[in-house]
Parts: C-alpha cells; sequence; structure tokens
C-alpha cells in the first residue's frame, strides 16, 4: 500500500493566504521520507497546484503514525508543504529521517512521564501539526536555520537527540 502510487484523484484544499511564506510553492510538489523506528520508506508527488492528492496524504497519514501505538493521525498539509518549502531552500531532495510524527494523547501523556523533558503537554505532534526529523548531508544547525528562515511555525533544535521539530504553529524558537 505505502508504495502505491497509481490513480490518485485530484482533490483537496487550497493553500491558505495565512502562509505567505508556503504561496509560491512549484506546482507539482513531492515529499520522501524514511522513519527511523519503523524503517518504512516513502516517496510520492502529494499535491499538484493548489490540490493535494486525497491518496498520497493518506499514505504519509500511515507512514506518519504513532509508532508506538499504531494510530494513525491526520497530519496538516501545510506540514508537507512547510517540508517541502525546506528542501527548496535546502537545495536538498533526500528523504526526510523521521523521528516522531502523529502522536496519540495516550503516547504522549508516556514521553512526558518517562523522558526528561521535551515533551509539550498539549503537543502539536497530537493535532498532525508536528514532525521531528533531520536530512542526511545536511547539518543539523543549517536544517534548524533553514526551518527559521521559511518563517512558519516552531523550529525545535535538538543537537544532542540529533533531530530539528517544526511545526505548524505559532512562530517560535527554542
Amino acid at each position: 500500500f505505502l508504495r502505491h502510487t497509481g490513480g490518485l484523484l485530484l482533490a483537496g484544499a487550497a493553500l491558505t493566504a495565512a502562509r505567505p511564506a508556503l504561496a509560491n510553492l512549484p506546482a507539482t510538489r513531492s515529499l520522501a521520507f524514511s522513519h527511523t523506528h519503523t524503517g518504512e520508506q516513502l516517496a510520492l508527488t502529494y499535491a499538484i497546484d493548489a490540490h493535494y492528492l486525497p491518496d498520497s496524504l493518506a499514505a504519509f497519514n500511515l507512514l506518519l503514525r504513532d509508532h508506538y501505538s499504531g494510530e494513525v493521525g491526520s497530519i496538516d498539509p501545510q506540514l508537507f508543504d512547510l517540508l517541502h518549502q525546506l528542501q527548496l531552500s535546502l537545495g536538498e531532495g533526500g528523504a526526510f529521517e523521521v523521528i516522531s510524527g502523529y502522536r496519540c494523547p495516550t503516547t504522549n501523556a508516556t514521553l512526558r512521564r518517562t523522558r526528561a523533558g521535551g515533551v509539550a503537554r498539549n503537543s502539536l505532534h497530537m493535532e498532525g501539526r508536528a514532525i521531528d526529523i533531520r536530512l542526511p548531508n545536511v547539518p543539523l544547525s543549517d536544517l534548524r536555520d533553514a526551518a527559521k528562515s521559511v518563517g512558519v511555525g516552531g523550529v525545535g533544535f535538538y543537537p544532542r537527540d540529533k533531530f530539528v521539530h517544526v511545526d505548524t504553529g505559532k512562530v517560535r524558537y527554542w
């Protein structure tokens, strides 16, 4: 299922005007992911012009599921646009290595209890609006700086854990 890309439908939501930094994206947008916990890999075109491709979004939702519980959430398509913009700004089209995508509330609460900080009570991961990533061949500090330069959402820098958090919430940095 994850590798199936045929028969994609042209339907979905238009890019919102509220995100000017993402408004000038190319007509066809694609992403590739490699999940560090499940070993799954996926590369798909997820949008053409202002239309998101429902089958691609569903495949991305499955790949980015809560890897602890298996629960599949609905990832904000604007998050994919943010990641696409990051790749364009870095000139790097490789697969994003995913550390964490969607998190169900139970997993989030467990991680808050068992980890020494770094897990927000109202994490945007639970809304499908956050992802923890890295890009091979791109220093983490460059990925962080590129994410900040896009000017959309939050950017968290975790050099010890080797990832950058990006989300579609308010613009903020930590």
